[in-house]
């Protein structure tokens, strides 16, 4: 029997867990779009935060999402970008990769209002099939009907290293014990919200990637997607 590629593979985990380098590295290799979700509420934080909205007024947060337009798309400029992110036609792929954002993000995230509003458009795109979603809640809740849904985890240890190797990466100086605090004080945030809180899906199968490089980890989801039957 020939298997095929599931239409929509979701893959959801806590951040730094490896999810949008193991979706791209997917998304290539099946010829499928990657859609990072996660990239659009950082779009809404970074914008609120550049037009001075408070973080904390989540009804203005809330318009803010419900009103600007968020283009997420391949890359339109080889420079290490993963996909291209615009606001009302303004690139600001690299600017949702700051501290600052890092710091809000989760609280934008959590406003219901913003939730709906994001949902809609990436159920949207999710039905045009041939997509690899990345982000915390694609199987349990924007497209729990996936065929294929993956939740790939980490220690929080080992997540702060990986997001510390990013920033260095980048020339972003930052201190590793401030990363591993922010990180557990995320993790605890994500998962206890009332709104979509961080957890897998009851039917996704979980990937535990301590130890694993990233090559195994796309190895392993590319062995799931190409013996799917579903």
């Amino acid at each position: 029997m020939t298997s095929t590629p599931p239409s929509i593979i979701a893959i959801d985990g806590p951040a730094a867990s490896g999810k949008s380098t193991v979706g791209e590295a997917v998304s290539q290799r099946l010829g499928f779009l990657y859609f990072d979700t996660g990239a659009m509420y950082r779009a809404v934080t970074q914008a609120a935060l550049a037009r001075g909205i408070p973080i904390a007024d989540e009804a203005a947060v809330g318009e803010l999402a419900a009103t600007i337009h968020i283009d997420v798309m391949a890359p339109t400029v080889d420079d290490g970008r993963q996909y291209t992110v615009l606001i009302d036609g303004e690139d600001v792929t690299w600017a949702l990769r700051t501290a600052v954002v890092d710091a809000n993000v989760s609280a934008v995230s959590a406003y219901p209002a913003v939730r709906t509003a994001l949902t809609r458009q990436q159920r949207r795109i999710a039905a045009q099939g041939r997509v690899v979603m990345v982000g915390r809640d694609i199987g349990t809740v924007v497209v729990p009907e996936a065929p294929l849904k993956i939740y790939l985890d980490a220690s929080p240890e080992e997540r702060a290293h990986r997001r510390w190797l990013e920033l260095q990466q980048r020339g972003q100086d930052a201190d590793p014990e401030a990363i591993l605090t922010a990180m557990r004080a995320r993790d605890a945030y994500d998962s206890t919200r009332k709104t979509a809180p961080l957890r897998a899906a009851s039917d996704a199968i979980i990937i535990d990637t301590d130890g694993m490089s990233g090559g195994q980890v796309v190895d392993e989801v590319m062995r799931l997607a190409e013996r799917f039957e579903g």
